[in-house]
């Protein structure tokens, strides 16, 4: 079946192109989306699936009932832009001003639906249940899973899957790795209030400059004088903004920063880092600092019986000698939202190719990854699903690794 399965996806793939494009094409951002999740909802409709819209938002979510009882597993496909500018030089480049897919959504997007397409064919055979989740917001904190589960988008669902495309990897690879994957991101704000002048009496002023770069300096320390060097984690300040004369010393300033952290414990102690030394920097010149923490998406802990199950079917599909285990990421990701609510596993999906000039990093104005990629993520997704030999196999290596 599943043989049969991959070549109905495969003939599908000029469609899956044309649809990626065309959201490729047309951008939108993070809680901006309104075509695309028009342009989702029409096509799983058109298959007959059961769709909800507006979950948590703008979210959509298409149930395909199997004709046998089994689990209901879902996957798990976002679909926002970033604002940047496109810089590539190909046909289907945005045309949207300053909003592109630089992430790789419009991929994750396409290849879900070519996996409904393909399941809604043989949905009488089927054993189970599958929920097809597009999520709106990835990108921006708080992002769109968690609304999304508030809204009810898990609710029978056994287990969850999802995939990225990746750029670092080479197209026809997967990266998986059981635990930890990315890391928490957090983001914090430090409004600094002094005492403007002139440029010319420096000592009639408190100034938010020198205080704001003193406090740059004094939260670097944190990471490397604070945290455990075996506990990864990364504090960097993103802006200072301060001033905007050559001959006025400024009255205030603001930092704006990330923190990314896997453990919670870590997390704790850079916050309340962060808090202290804002106020003993600011108060030490005779400033005032107002600092202004947000926690962001927790950490991505897959689990270890469902990566174990994505890395059985990976083997079968594009070979042992293809298949990485995935280093730590400290990129963040809302994925881990679902993860907290049932097992499941986030992955890695090869998507480079000099070739095409496929080479630049996420969020680079030239991203740009092998559209095949959209075949592989759908055949895992469809293997996954179907448990193709998955629990003999795990059982299998279980036991050899006891021999």
């Amino acid at each position: 079946m599943i043989e049969n399965l991959f070549q109905k996806l495969e003939e599908l793939y000029p469609k899956l192109v044309g649809f990626r494009r065309d959201l490729h094409m047309y951008p939108e951002l993070s809680f901006h989306e309104n075509e695309t999740p028009q342009k989702i909802a029409g096509f799983l409709m058109s298959l007959g699936i059961d769709v909800k819209t507006g979950v948590g938002g703008r979210g959509v979510v298409g149930t395909l009932k199997g004709g046998k009882p089994g689990k209901t597993v879902a996957f798990r496909a976002d679909f926002d832009a970033l604002p940047i500018q496109d810089q590539k030089h190909v046909d289907y480049k945005s045309r949207i001003p300053g909003v592109m897919h630089a992430c790789g959504h419009d991929i994750h997007t396409a290849a879900l639906l070519g996996v409904a397409k393909v399941l809604s064919e043989v949905k009488d055979e089927l054993e189970g249940n599958v929920v097809f989740i597009h999520q709106f917001a990835e990108e921006v904190i708080p992002g769109g899973a968690k609304p999304m589960i508030e809204d009810g988008c898990l609710q029978g669902v056994d287990v969850i899957y999802g995939a990225h495309v990746a750029s670092h990897l080479p197209l026809g690879t997967v990266g998986v790795n059981e635990g930890y994957l990315m890391a928490a991101g957090d983001k914090f704000e430090i409004d600094i209030i002094g005492k403007g002048g002139h440029g010319a009496t420096p000592e009639l002023t408190i100034d938010a400059v020198i205080v704001g770069s003193q406090l740059t300096l004094n939260l670097q320390q944190i990471v490397s004088r604070r945290v455990d060097p075996l506990k990864p984690a990364v504090l960097t300040v993103g802006s200072l903004n301060s001033g905007d004369a050559y001959n006025v010393i400024a009255n205030t300033a603001k930092i704006r920063g990330t923190v990314r952290t896997f453990d919670e414990d870590v997390q704790d102690l850079i916050e309340k880092a962060i808090q202290q030394i804002t106020k003993s920097t600011c108060e030490g010149a005779g400033a005032t600092g107002v600092c202004t923490y947000e926690r962001g998406y927790p950490a991505v802990w897959n689990h270890p019986k469902e990566t174990k199950r994505v890395e059985v079917s990976a083997k079968k599909i594009v070979g042992e000698e293809n298949v990485t285990k995935e280093v730590l990421q400290m990129g963040m990701e809302d994925f881990a939202y679902y993860l907290k609510e049932v097992p499941g596993s986030f992955f890695w999906v090869g998507g480079r190719n000099p070739d095409i000039e496929a080479i630049y990093p996420h969020h680079h104005p030239k991203f740009d990854v092998d559209e095949r990629s959209m075949l592989l993520i759908g055949k895992l997704f469809i293997a996954t699903f179907l448990n193709e030999v998955a629990t003999k196999t795990i059982k299998q290596t279980s036991e050899e690794s006891h021999v």
